[in-house]
């Protein structure tokens, strides 16, 4: 819905909130649902009515639980029957500058402020500590605006007394704290407000008015970050970029003015612009994000102004470069095929509005931002929150190398008549164990992120995980493979809970990027192992089918389970007897022990 793409009309947001949700209803995408809890510290109904709206264009249908007004710390830290009845998937907790119970004053001394300091952090950090303990789902809390007024002038960001300077030192302590808190994120509206204009964030008649702790036109804005960050925790961000060339990485037209004749660098002002550009983009690859290029060109003239030397991006940071005469449509399609992910995990970049709305309707599903004039492209990309980060793991950085590898390892299979033999020359090495604390992040990450290989469609935050991992009920696998190619990372989990003498599967997921690759076969074999050693008999599998799983629907019958239950809905139960003397399935893979 173009409404609720950024950037957005705020007041048509506001003035048509209930139209907007009632189409959203009426759609039927395939949303996972989730309990979201809102502690607030202000007022908080429209901020979640807006919320909703943008959480459902992301594929999120929310519950919500709101606290009384101010109630934010006495839900959390004195126990709420309602509360704990909703049993949240997440807990928001919204506070401002304006919660701040005291701030230094002008004839405080060091040591006053900092005892000041301490207080108030410890009257956060207990709260999050509790909240922890009792509802074991992400927190996402606030960081502080700047104050609307500087008592001390320049000064209040430099002395010990000022108030901006004590808000960006409890911040500090906030970020702290996230970095040593898997499950812990900050909403940065101390950006935000600074992005919007504090001078109207903060106008003081919302406040003492209705208790906003911000002006009622920017809670769209603060709903559509609020939004983007809590998607990404429940692994709805985006995976790719797919890019145009021609006056969206260039000025001008490669084809026609030739790669020598095209705008980039620092000679102009507009090639300054695209230089820029470029260079945000190549930062992506940092965080995970897989490039690709999608150009009506010829091959030839595509790289050569890949290869312009004064360009930021080069042909090999781009995993596929489809530069043909094909639709763009299809291109994205062969793209999203080839990469083997979905189409909502696309993000289509193009100056031309034809070409973005021919993409819009022929290939629904990916996103296709309106990027405005080349020196709007940054601020658009990057307000649109497709890639969020809410942790970054050692498998992000290497993503794009893994898909890389994968192509290659394609090619390979093309020149083998017989795919066992082509299996052999790939020389894979796995390492199937249980959770282990240095990939629960990985394993957190990739259980929300799997939609084709995942059996069950569960999903897990990290505290979860690292309950399960913890339980003695559970048997718990994680699977890492790598080749001659590359090493893959972590590409498989199973989480299984014992009941008396069977292992009931909750969760089987796998990477798509190397199914059929006897990974599959590998897990079985340990978790049969594992089975084993607790005493177990039999393991009962599930498989609850999606619009997107289907790829997998006989995936237990493969592994010699039988099926014992089917309903209308295409559910199905499988069962296998673990016999006494079980074959190992894996016949590929180089298993490495400790």
């Amino acid at each position: 819905m173009k409404e609720l793409e950024y950037p957005f009309d705020s007041d048509y947001i506001l003035k048509n909130a209930r139209k907007l949700k009632r189409i959203l209803s009426g759609q039927d995408i395939g949303r996972i649902k989730k309990k979201i809890a809102v502690l607030g510290g202000s007022t908080t109904h429209d901020i979640v009515r807006i919320l909703e709206i943008f959480l459902l264009h992301q594929g999120i249908e929310p519950e919500f639980y709101e606290s009384e007004y101010g109630q934010y710390f006495q839900d959390a830290m004195f126990g709420n029957p309602e509360l704990d009845a909703f049993a949240p998937d997440l807990i928001y907790i919204h506070t401002s500058s304006r919660n701040i119970a005291s701030y230094p004053a002008p004839g405080d001394n060091a040591e006053t402020v900092e005892a000041m300091l301490e207080e108030q952090y410890a009257h956060f950090s207990s709260m999050w500590d509790k909240l922890e303990g009792t509802y074991h789902c992400p927190v996402i809390q606030n960081n502080f605006e700047y104050p609307f007024y500087r008592l001390l002038g320049n000064r209040d960001a430099v002395g010990v007394n000022g108030r901006i300077r004590f808000l960006t030192r409890l911040n500090e302590r906030f970020y702290q704290h996230a970095e040593s808190h898997g499950n812990f994120y900050i909403h940065d509206i101390n950006y935000i407000s600074s992005a919007y204009g504090l001078d109207k964030w903060a106008d003081p008649f919302y406040w003492h008015m209705y208790k906003y702790c911000l002006c009622m036109q920017a809670i769209p804005e603060f709903s559509y970050n609020l939004c983007n960050m809590i998607k990404a925790v429940f692994g709805k961000n985006k995976k790719a970029l797919v890019l145009d060339l021609d006056n969206t990485l260039w000025g001008g037209i490669v084809g026609d003015d030739g790669a020598e004749n095209i705008e980039i660098g620092q000679e102009t002002s507009m090639g300054q612009v695209y230089a820029e550009f470029q260079a945000y983009i190549k930062e992506h690859k940092d965080i995970g994000v897989m490039l690709n290029v999608n150009s009506k060109n010829e091959e030839e003239n595509a790289l050569a102004g890949l290869n312009h030397p004064a360009g930021i991006l080069k042909p090999e940071d781009f995993i596929l470069i489809k530069a043909n005469w094909e639709p763009k449509s299809k291109n994205m399609a062969d793209i999203a095929a080839e990469l083997n992910i979905l189409p909502e995990s696309l993000v289509f970049v193009d100056d031309n509005p034809a070409e973005r709305e021919i993409v819009r309707m022929q290939f629904p599903g990916a996103a296709v931002p309106e990027i405005g004039r080349p020196e709007q492209y940054i601020h658009i990309l990057d307000r649109s929150g497709f890639f969020e980060v809410t942790s970054l793991s050692e498998d992000d950085k290497k993503r794009s190398d893994m898909y890389k590898a994968n192509l290659m390892r394609e090619k390979q299979q093309a020149g083998f008549a017989d795919y066992g033999e082509y299996l052999k020359s790939l020389k894979m090495k796995g390492i199937v164990r249980s959770f282990e604390p240095v990939y629960m992040a990985r394993i957190a990450q990739l259980t929300n992120k799997s939609n084709q290989f995942n059996l069950t469609t569960r999903r897990y935050t990290q505290s979860e995980i690292e309950q399960t991992a913890a339980s003695p009920d559970h048997i718990t696998l994680y699977g890492k493979l790598e080749d001659r190619f590359g090493d893959n990372g972590v590409v498989s989990v199973v989480i299984g809970e014992k009941k008396e003498k069977t292992l009931h599967i909750d969760l089987w997921i796998m990477s798509c990027r190397v199914l059929k690759r006897d990974m599959e076969y590998a897990m079985m074999d340990r978790l049969v192992e594992e089975c084993g050693k607790a005493g177990i008999a039999a393991i009962t599998g599930y498989y609850y089918p999606t619009a997107k799983n289907r790829m997998v629907e006989n995936f237990y019958g493969l592994q010699g389970f039988a099926k014992a239950e089917e309903d209308e809905n295409g559910n199905t139960v499988w069962v296998y007897d673990i016999p006494k003397h079980y074959e190992k399935k894996n016949r590929y893979i180089e298993i490495i022990e400790r």
